[in-house]
């Protein structure tokens, strides 16, 4: 099973989200996302100042099996892209919840976190993916 930690949301599109302290998010994909991918060869993470819409694809992420969009789990705007995946996408495979993270979002005053999943539900809807 994916490692799947308790202190983060998570999106059925198997993006993670952590709310920072500052009210904003960091957003990368999850252990599963990465696991089915395989080893990541590209990622084009957004600019800062690229603005977001919920579910719309906001970064790019490429394995040696697929390509794949990430979408923003809220409105807001690109506060930071993860510039050392553009040398270094294997960040993601070895540590998805750390150093590969792929953006960091202000979320709009109108963005909802309540509708991600906690970790069970996510637990949940990836088992419900593979069976």
């Amino acid at each position: 099973m994916s490692e799947i930690p308790s202190d983060l949301k998570y999106t059925s599109s198997h993006e993670w989200v952590r709310i920072e302290g500052d009210g904003s998010i960091t957003v990368g994909i999850t252990d599963h996302a990465q696991d089915l991918l395989g080893d990541l060869v590209y990622v084009e993470a957004p600019e800062s100042g690229t603005e977001v819409e919920v579910k719309e694809a906001c970064a790019v992420v490429e394995s040696v099996k697929a390509a794949s969009d990430i979408y923003s789990p809220v409105d807001g705007e690109v506060i930071e892209g993860n510039e050392n995946l553009a040398d270094t996408p294997e960040i993601i495979n070895t540590d998805p919840y750390g150093e590969g993270w792929i953006m960091r979002v202000q979320p709009s005053e109108s963005a909802s976190l309540d509708d991600l999943m906690d970790a069970e539900a996510y637990e949940a809807h990836v088992a419900s993916e593979t069976h």
